[in-house]
Order: C-alpha cells, then sequence, then structure tokens
C-alpha cells in the first residue's frame, strides 16, 4: 500500500476506534447513568473508597475524561470535597489502565461475537436499557475490530526504514509531546495507548520510545478536562489542575529512568506492546499510591490557586445550572433539582410575606412580593432553558421521567408564584389601601391554610428528591383534606352572609382569599401525581385504596 492509503486506512480505523468508545460511554450513560452517579456519590466519603469509586465508573464508561467532567461539575457545585475529587481522579487515571490491559491481548476472535450479541440485544430488545446495553457492548465490538484492523494495517510499516530511523532518533520529549497531543486530540487515552502498542507490534518504536510515548499519552488526556473547564467559574478548573499537576510531577520524574525502568520490566514481559500496557498501568499505580496521602495539603494549595468566584447578589441568577455538565445526564438533572430546591425556597419565602400582609399593613412589602416572584419567573426561564439543552439521545426511560418530573415541579412553583403576586397581592393591597380588617376567625383560617400550604410544599419538595411513594401519597391525601377545610370555610361564610353576620367587603375577599389558597394546594399536590401513578396507587380519577 502507498502511504496515502496507509494514512487513509489509519484515519478511518481510529475514527473508528473513537465511535466505538463514544457508544460504549452513551450506551453505559443511558443504562446506568444515575447508577453511576450513585456510585460515585457512595464512594465520595474517603479517599480510599473515592478511588475504588473512580477505577468502578472509568473502567465501565471506559473514558477518565468522562469521569473528570462529572466530578468537576460535583465540586464546582459544592455537593463534594475536593480531597475525595482527587482521589477519584487517581482511580480514574488506573480505572483506564485496566481496559488498556484487556485490549492488550489477542482478543480478535471477541469483536465478533460482541458485535453480533450486542446487535441482538440492540434489535430485540425489550427493554430501553437492555438496548442501551446492547448499544455498548457494540461499542466494544467497534473497539477491538478498530484495533484489529490498526495492527494490519500497520504491519507494513515494519519495513519502513525512514519511520523507525525518525521515532528512534526522536528525543524522549519530542515523543511525550507528540503522544500528548494524540491523546489530547483523541480524547481518550485509551486509544493513544492502543496506537502506541500497534507502533510497537510493529516494531515501528522500541521499549525506550514506547514508554516515553506512555507518559505522554498520561499527559494529554489530563489536557481535555482542564480545557473543558477554562472560560467559566474558577472552582471547575481545581480538579482538572490537580489531576493535571500529578500526571506532570509523575512524568518529570519517570522520564529521565525510563532506560533502567525498561531493564526492569523486560524481565517480565520483554514484547514492547505488552511493556508499554504494563508501564502505564505500574505508572497510574505508583502516582495514586504517592499522591493518595497528600492530596489534603494540594487540595489546600488549590483551594488558595483558585478561590471560589463571589456569587452574584441577585438571587435571580442560577447557581447550580453548570453548563459542562450537560452531556452527562444524570449530573445536569441532579444541578437542575438543586436548582428547583432554591425556587422553591424563593415560592416559600412568599407564601410566608403574603399571610402575614393579612394581618399588616405595610403597601412596601406587597410591592417586595412581587418582586420576589420576579425571581421566581427568571429562575424558572432559566431551569426550562437547562433542561431542553441536556443531550436527550443519552437519556434512559428513568432519567426521562425525572427529567419530566422537575420540569412539571418548577411549572407549578412558576403558577403558585403567579397566584401569590397576581391575585394574593392584590387581594392584599385591596385590605391595605381600604383600611380593611377581617375578622380574627377569618385570619386564623387563612393563617391554617398557610401552614397547610408551607407543610405540603416542603413534603412536595422531598417527593421531588426522595421518590418516596408514602409521601406522595400522604400529599395527594392532604389535598383532600386541603378541600374540605375550603369547603368548611365557604359554608360557615354562606351562613354569616344569611344571617347578616358578614360585611359585603371583607366577605367577598374572604372568598377569594380560600379559592386562591386551594388553587396553590392544587399545584403543590400535583408533584405526587407522576409517582403515583407508576406504581399504581393513582386511578385516572380518584387514589386508590
Amino acid at each position: 500500500m502507498s502511504v496515502t492509503t496507509i494514512l487513509l486506512h489509519l484515519l478511518g480505523e481510529i475514527a473508528l476506534l473513537l465511535w466505538g468508545i463514544n457508544m460504549v460511554n452513551s450506551g453505559v450513560q443511558r443504562a446506568f447513568g444515575s447508577d453511576l452517579r450513585y456510585v460515585l456519590g457512595l464512594g465520595l466519603k474517603t479517599r480510599l473508597r473515592a478511588f475504588f469509586s473512580g477505577v468502578a465508573v472509568t473502567t465501565v464508561l471506559q473514558s477518565s475524561t468522562a469521569t473528570a467532567l462529572m466530578v468537576a461539575s460535583f465540586t464546582a457545585g459544592g455537593a463534594v470535597d475536593l480531597v475525595p475529587a482527587l482521589a477519584v481522579m487517581l482511580g480514574a487515571n488506573v480505572g483506564t489502565t485496566l481496559i488498556v490491559q484487556v485490549l492488550s491481548f489477542d482478543i480478535s476472535l471477541v469483536y465478533p461475537v460482541l458485535l453480533f450479541g450486542g446487535f441482538l440485544a440492540y434489535r430485540k430488545g425489550t427493554s430501553s436499557k437492555i438496548r442501551d446495553i446492547g448499544r455498548a457492548v457494540i461499542g466494544l465490538g467497534l473497539m477491538l475490530l478498530s484495533l484489529h484492523l490498526v495492527v494490519e494495517t500497520m504491519a507494513p510499516i515494519e519495513s519502513s526504514s525512514i519511520l523507525k530511523e525518525m521515532l528512534a532518533s526522536s528525543d524522549p520529549i519530542i515523543l511525550v509531546l507528540l503522544a500528548a497531543i494524540l491523546a489530547w486530540a483523541a480524547h481518550s487515552s485509551v486509544a493513544a495507548m492502543l496506537f502506541i502498542m500497534s507502533l510497537a507490534t510493529a516494531g515501528v518504536i522500541g521499549a525506550e520510545a514506547a514508554l516515553a510515548m506512555v507518559l505522554g499519552a498520561n499527559l494529554g488526556t489530563a489536557l481535555n478536562p482542564l480545557l473543558e473547564g477554562t472560560g467559566g467559574d474558577p472552582v471547575k478548573l481545581r480538579v482538572p489542575v490537580g489531576n493535571l499537576a500529578m500526571r506532570v510531577l509523575g512524568c518529570a520524574v519517570a522520564l529521565p529512568l525510563i532506560h533502567p525502568i525498561v531493564g526492569l520490566m523486560s524481565g517480565f514481559d520483554a514484547q514492547a506492546s505488552r511493556m508499554a500496557a504494563n508501564f502505564h498501568t505500574l505508572f497510574n499505580f505508583v502516582l495514586a499510591a504517592i499522591f493518595i496521602l497528600p492530596l489534603p495539603w494540594i487540595a489546600q494549595a488549590l483551594l488558595k490557586i483558585f478561590p471560589e468566584k463571589v456569587k452574584a447578589s441577585d438571587p435571580g441568577v442560577p447557581q447550580y445550572l453548570d453548563a459542562d455538565a450537560l452531556d452527562t445526564p444524570s449530573v445536569a438533572l441532579a444541578n437542575a433539582a438543586r436548582e428547583v430546591l432554591r425556587m422553591a425556597d424563593v415560592v416559600e419565602t412568599m407564601l410566608r410575606s403574603s399571610q402575614d400582609l393579612f394581618r399588616e399593613g405595610d403597601l412596601s412589602r406587597v410591592s417586595s412580593v412581587s418582586h420576589t416572584d420576579d425571581v421566581v419567573d427568571r429562575l424558572y426561564s432559566a431551569i426550562r432553558r437547562y433542561l431542553s439543552a441536556i443531550n436527550h439521545e443519552a437519556l434512559s426511560e428513568e432519567e426521562a421521567r425525572r427529567l419530566s418530573d422537575i420540569l412539571a415541579f418548577a411549572i407549578n412553583l412558576e403558577h403558585v408564584g403567579d397566584i401569590v403576586d397576581k391575585n394574593l397581592m392584590e387581594l392584599a393591597a385591596k385590605r391595605i389601601k381600604n383600611h380593611l380588617r377581617l375578622p380574627k376567625d377569618v385570619l386564623d383560617d387563612i393563617t391554617h391554610m398557610h401552614a397547610k400550604l408551607l407543610d405540603h410544599l416542603q413534603l412536595a419538595a422531598s417527593v421531588l428528591m426522595f421518590q418516596d411513594v408514602a409521601s406522595a401519597r400522604r400529599l395527594v391525601t392532604e389535598k383532600e383534606q386541603f378541600r374540605d377545610i375550603e369547603r368548611a370555610i365557604t359554608q360557615r361564610h354562606l351562613e354569616q352572609l344569611r344571617s347578616g353576620r358578614a360585611t359585603g367587603d371583607t366577605s367577598a375577599m374572604q372568598l377569594d382569599i380560600v379559592r386562591d389558597l386551594k388553587r396553590i394546594e392544587a399545584h403543590i399536590a400535583s408533584t405526587g401525581h407522576s409517582l403515583l401513578e407508576q406504581s399504581g396507587d393513582l386511578k385516572p380519577s380518584r387514589l386508590a385504596s
């Protein structure tokens, strides 16, 4: 084959390899996205557990870059401390070496089985989870197929004395930079390592050149999360900079020792490609062993170098909607849920203020509540845009339902804010301007209904976050009780009208207030409907017994 033909083949085969990695990543994200996030959350308690969580998640995702972006989003949102996050990255780096170890053996007979089995699962799967797993298996088969093709394509290069001489005469630092650029461009140390091992297998590079390029692959793959985090909150740079710094130090120490390392490792396996895979594993295990203990000091240095940016005083500015997490649905949904809880806190403040304004006479507080509704509207718009920007193709069925539930809760909160602003506040302003006084029993009823609403709003937030069927059932049941309270108040009011004990202006105002509070209750209680429908506890028109 001509040089042009070889290059074209290599470009296509590397593209196939990257596409296979992408299919594995997206398939696993769809099938197990929330579970992987749970594993990370469970493991981020101690450094050791965080390390093994990083190994496990990266082995499944086939990408340390995906793990890095997930962890960086956690730390930027304040959900995870920096020390366990850095420990996760040490584990993620080890996880990629395990993938390379498996792929370094001759498993050319495996990829037809993976492709066929994955195809059957994808086309014949009875659930979306099985189809997503099939997608991931197809991706793994494509990775192995591309590796097999690369090895065949590189075979004629064995006789290329020019390429051999060029790489053999290159300075080790040049080889490191070449491999770093390759890993950065591929967004994958696995892809870079497989290419380096193919060069070694074809005899194009020797053992020392292969090990130097392994160091470069480790550097290059650490650049991707760093570049993803630039241009925003400096907090996002802490984890990728810490990860890159540890790798730079490791490479600086290991590069001058390449020759004696080759001598030591040749006693275990003298084959250059296997030596490269073994060195990749050894390098990352040694880095983890060295840096796992001083992580608290490294974290302190990163906190000083990248201080937290002062948050805007404007409460309508979202705090948790991290755009970098949009390609990782499980993380993006968690961010949206946290922002919706902020929105619920603002709505709770509005409800408390509206309760007070039927007793007090401060007209300026009415305007303050109306301005607070503007905050609710802005947060709702930001959450809606964020949810629509999530990579919907990567959503599993469970995550799609979760997105729908979060959006529905945000919509209901926005409606509650509008009712408080446009209805209750108009009534409160009318009472203050006309110097009207509501009777004590009426105020007691309003206070009682407000207390119920505040309790139910907290319960609705709990249902959204924890998906507890018992709480959802209680929420919908108490909606019926709230309706009974409204009926009793209305009936008592009508009796007062018939007896002549109710005055016209305050009489109509009381009915309007009760009606609006009932509408708010309906919006809050609807949070439990989705969960109860899934569990079979909600009939089309009535709650099941």
